[in-house]
């Protein structure tokens, strides 16, 4: 059973860096054919994808959001990284980490709760 966890500030100031953990654990994050993703949801609004880190490294993001975004991963301990630069308060919201398979979720993690504000 694979399970992901989500960690990081659930508290950020407005023009400054969102960086969250995704943890995983039950399976590796450099197996083949999965794919790594961050998805979030605004309050009121849908599920938005923001990026990807796929099993071999390379990253897509989400064009809306490519300018400011960053994923990363550090395969000793089995996790992935979102940073997201100057951030507002409509970055406020649920982000989850979720690991996919042909580009569909198959697993999510529980999600963080992100508020932007001074």
């Amino acid at each position: 059973q694979v399970q992901l966890l989500e960690s990081g500030p659930g508290l950020v100031k407005p023009s400054q860096m969102l960086s969250l953990t995704c943890t995983v654990s039950g399976g590796s994050i450099t197996t083949s054919p999965y794919t790594w993703s961050w998805i979030r949801q605004p309050p009121g609004k849908g599920l938005g994808w923001m990026g990807a880190i796929v099993y071999g490294g390379i990253t897509y993001y989400s064009p809306s959001l490519r300018s400011r975004t960053s994923i990363s991963r550090d395969t000793t301990k089995n996790q992935f990284s979102l940073q997201l630069s100057s951030v507002t308060n409509e970055d406020t919201g649920l982000y989850y980490c979720t690991r996919d398979i042909n580009w569909r979720v198959d697993y999510w993690g529980q999600g963080t709760q992100v508020t932007v504000s001074s």
